[in-house]
Order: structure tokens, then sequence, then C-alpha cells
């Protein structure tokens, strides 16, 4: 099992990309539109490791929980303001 751990990391530039394109503010890290992007971009990292590392069943387990996660969010997201719901859902491909 060899990988580049550098693969599995967001970039600062990545990041601020993310914050740009869904974030309310300048440095807004932390709304929910901001989150569910960034691990929509780390599940999409871990699903394309697990099928070159089909056994790493510990990559695996992260997954399940960044799924669970993100899950989560989307819920609260869409019980607080269905705008914001709808806009992440289309601007990640998401549903």
């Amino acid at each position: 099992m060899c990988y580049n751990k550098s693969e599995m990391a967001l970039t600062k530039e990545k990041k601020k990309e993310f914050v740009e394109k869904f974030g309310r503010a300048g440095s807004d890290t932390g709304s929910p539109e901001v989150q569910i992007a960034l691990i929509t971009e780390r599940i999409t990292q871990l699903v394309n490791h697990l099928k070159d590392n089909t056994k790493d069943n510990h990559s695996r387990r992260g997954l399940i929980m960044l799924v669970s996660q993100r899950k989560r969010l989307l819920n609260y997201l869409q019980s607080e303001d269905m705008k914001r719901y709808e806009r992440v859902l289309a601007g990640l491909g998401l549903r």
C-alpha cells in the first residue's frame, strides 16, 4: 500500500476556491455550505483512493464517517434555509 499523502489532503488554493464559491463572506469557513463543499471534495478523493486500494478498510471507515457528517450538514441546511440548500446541491452536483 503505497500512496502519496498529498493526494489525500486539500491544498490551500483548493480550500480558498471553495470558500469563495460557497462562503457568505471572504473568510467564511464555518458555514454549512463551505463545510459540505470541503467534505464533498474529501469524499471524492477517498473514493478515488479506494478504487486503487480496495482492502484499505481504515480509509473506508473514514469515508463512511465523512458521508454521514455531510448528510447531517445537508439535513441541517435543508431545515434552516431551503434556498441555500438547493444552491449547494446545484453547485456540487449532488442528488
